[in-house]
């Protein structure tokens, strides 16, 4: 073989590993970083990968909350009517969470029935509840939960 065709060989070869590098790595990142929904329900059918980052949205369980005045730890159920788990929250809860009301948390699920989260958002007034917990309590026919009542707001993001 020719040694300009060589090196060029050798150059293209070189280059198409690197972008097959660069691609792996980012497709990696990408996963990694992926932050799927999932409501109780899912949650407590197994359905939501056990050791994944993740959201999970539904209502506080009424009389579930345990914190640790000491520790900051924090524990309270969640449920969207057709399944429960609880969820394990080391900081200070949001000035606006309340049993009953609809909460989304960002954590990785520990097991089917305990999710350890990093971050803990509450709605901001009495009208709004995060699309997706809607969806999913309306899904699941919880009683508490109309339509009508519950309105996502557009721009609002959590």
């Amino acid at each position: 073989m020719n040694p300009v065709r060589k090196q060029r060989l050798l150059i293209t070869l070189g280059a198409l590993a690197g972008l097959a590098l660069a691609t792996g790595l980012l497709l990696y990142a990408i996963s990694a970083n992926i932050n799927l929904f999932y409501t109780p329900q899912q949650v407590a059918e197994g359905e939501a990968p056990v050791g994944q980052r993740m959201r999970v949205g539904g209502l506080v369980v009424e009389g579930s909350v345990r914190r640790d005045q000491e520790t900051l730890e924090n524990a309270f159920d969640l449920t969207d009517g057709l399944g429960t788990f609880t969820v394990y929250y080391v900081g200070i809860l949001p000035d606006l969470f309340r049993e009953g009301q609809g909460i989304v948390a960002n954590g990785t699920l520990i097991s089917e029935s305990r999710f350890d989260a990093t971050e803990v958002l509450a709605k901001h007034d009495e009208q709004y509840m995060p699309p997706e917990v809607l969806e999913a309590l309306q899904r699941a026919g919880h009683p508490s939960v109309d339509g009508s009542v519950y309105e996502a707001e557009e721009g609002v993001s959590y």
